[in-house]
Formats: C-alpha cells, sequence, structure tokens
C-alpha cells in the first residue's frame, strides 16, 4: 500500500517474506556447501579456506533469516509498531500521540531517494520507521503526520524526486572520464595481457598459445576502452510535464540529449537490474520506433512503482502502454 492514500491511515513495511528467505538462504548454503569437499584434504590452506566459507556462510543464512519483519501504521492518534522474526511470535507496540515529541526524516545512505520517519518519544527514546514507500510524495506524507501529530518545525527532506518539484531529476549528471584517467585504463588492459607472455620469457619457457592470443586482444580492449569509456558513465534522467529528457554521453565524451514524448511511449514498466529486488529496481520505457530506455536505479520495486506512476500521468501515457 503507497504512503499517500486515501485511507486514514500509512502503512509502511519492511522485511521479505518467507520464501523469499528460504530461496536467498537456500542460495547461500548451497555455495557454502561446495567448499565442504576442501575439509577432508590435507592441505592446511585448503582447509581453512574451507572453514571461513562455511562459517561465512552459516552467518549469512542466520542473517537472512532472524531478521524481523517490521510493519508500521500510523492512524491520526497513534502509531501501531508489529515486528515478527520467521517462525516467531508477533510483537507488537503502540505509541500514542502525545507521547511523540519530534520529528525528522534522515535521507539514507545507500539510496539518494529513500527516506525514513525518525520520532523521537518524550522518553527520550528515537524510533526509526520502515523506508516510505511513495518516494513521489515524501513532502506531503512528512507534512500530513507531522500535522495530526502537532509536532512543529519538521524540517522538509530534500527529495529529487518529488511530484511537488516541477523538475523531477533521476540519477547524477554525467560527466566524461578525464583523459588521463581513460588512458591509464587502457594501459593497464595492455599490461594485463602482455604479463602471461613477459612471465613465460623472464622463467625461460615456451609461451603457450593462449599467451600469443592475449597480446591482440589486450589491444582491441585498450582501443576499446579509449574510445568507448564514457559509455558507461549512465544516464541522467529530467522528468517534466509532458516529456523526459535523457542526458548521456558519446564515447568520445561528447553530450547527448534524447527526449522522451508520451505519446511515442509503447510500454512503459519497472524491472530489476541486480541481485536484490530491494535495492536495484528501474523503470524502463519502449518506444514505439523500436528504442529503449532505461533510468538509473531507483531503490525496491515499490519506489520504482511510484516513480512509474508518476511519469506515467506527467507524460500522459495511455492505459495500453502502462505495464507498472
Amino acid at each position: 500500500m503507497n504512503d499517500a492514500t486515501t485511507s486514514n491511515d500509512i502503512r509502511l513495511r519492511e522485511g521479505s517474506s518467507i520464501a523469499q528467505r528460504l530461496v536467498v538462504a537456500g542460495s547461500a548454503a548451497a555455495v557454502a556447501l561446495c567448499f565442504t569437499p576442501g575439509l577432508f584434504t590435507h592441505d592446511v590452506l585448503e582447509i581453512i579456506v574451507s572453514v571461513v566459507a562455511l562459517l561465512a556462510g552459516a552467518a549469512f543464512v542466520s542473517a537472512v533469516m532472524l531478521t524481523p519483519a517490521v510493519v508500521w501504521i500510523i492512524t491520526p492518534d497513534e502509531i501501531l509498531i508489529g515486528k515478527q522474526r520467521p517462525f516467531g511470535k508477533l510483537q507488537t507496540r503502540i505509541v500514542v500521540k502525545d507521547d511523540i515529541a519530534a520529528l525528522r526524516v534522515p535521507g539514507s545512505k545507500t539510496a539518494k531517494a529513500r527516506f525514513q520517519l525518525a520520532f523521537t518519544l518524550a522518553s527520550g527514546e528515537r524510533l526509526t520507521s520502515p523506508p516510505l514507500t511513495d518516494v513521489t510524495h515524501v513532502h506531503d506524507t512528512v507534512a500530513r503526520i507531522a500535522a495530526q501529530f502537532d509536532v512543529p518545525d519538521v524540517e522538509a527532506p530534500v527529495n529529487p524526486l518529488d511530484a511537488s518539484n516541477p523538475e523531477m531529476r533521476l540519477g547524477e549528471p554525467v560527466e566524461p572520464f578525464s583523459q588521463r584517467d581513460i588512458r591509464i585504463a587502457a594501459l593497464l588492459a595492455v599490461a594485463l595481457s602482455v604479463a602471461p607472455y613477459a612471465y613465460r620469457l623472464w622463467r625461460g619457457l615456451q609461451p603457450q598459445w593462449i599467451d600469443y592470443a592475449l597480446l591482440p586482444l589486450g589491444v582491441l580492449a585498450a582501443f576499446g576502452v579509449y574510445r568507448f569509456a564514457n559509455l558507461v558513465t549512465g544516464a541522467f534522467w529530467v522528468i517534466r510535464e509532458g516529456d523526459i529528457r535523457v542526458e548521456r554521453l558519446w564515447g568520445n565524451g561528447q553530450p547527448r540529449e534524447d527526449t522522451i514524448d508520451g505519446p511515442n511511449v509503447k510500454a512503459i514498466t519497472v524491472e530489476r537490474r541486480g541481485r536484490s529486488e530491494d535495492e536495484h529496481c528501474i523503470v524502463t520505457i519502449r518506444l514505439r520506433s523500436g528504442g529503449r530506455f532505461r533510468s538509473p536505479r531507483i531503490g525496491s520495486r515499490n519506489e520504482a512503482r511510484a516513480v512509474g506512476v508518476e511519469i506515467v500521468r506527467r507524460l500522459g501515457i495511455g492505459a495500453e502502454a502502462n505495464q507498472i
């Protein structure tokens, strides 16, 4: 459920489902068990590596399975907090309106557009909520909570994705790599390709076919780095009423701008780009001309979905193209 809805309650959640935890924990356990054969060797180094891998796997599995799921329900008069560990008993707590003395909205260190509610109680205790899922209405949500709990002097957070901004900014402005950094990277590519060949000559050994094959590959890699390094600098989206300006760089470092108009959008979806659905979700837009634009990383699926909904509204994208 979104943070800002027609309901009087605001619901915030944090924590994966039991099924998701079992999948992650099972995968980690399988990787750790791959090191088990090393325990039955006579090589001390292999035994140490195997023990370390198994202990690390056990610690990771424990952390995944024991992290509690947290739910906050914020009503006009109180906050209901529920916390439950997998297969454990539900723990609940109620914080009434009169106990709340202050409210802050700190940003996240891992995601630029992720915000949590930090309440200070009259007793001095501090409570931090799960992240706000509707990152496009943070200002409205915070103002609403501050008003209903009569909390004065709440500083509005700086949110580049808030719908109250004339321009929503997604990502960071792109800048080309310096020529010095590109030359260093190109030289490293050549050096790495030459290293096996040089090592064999230094040891008085006959180079093998793989050593010869790496030489031209190193030259090609250096050429690719020199010509196309700036293509990996990413993109910067400026979301306005009616269109999106996408700023990128050509391989030679020259700026490139593309414009996405609502009528040209064939489909807009939310996708996961990476290992975690809590950190690596993006918005993908496909054009009728066949082009495709992937946004900079946003955060969780709920956060990416909120950004996608606001893009649909601003660009006037039709229901047939909305696949969020």
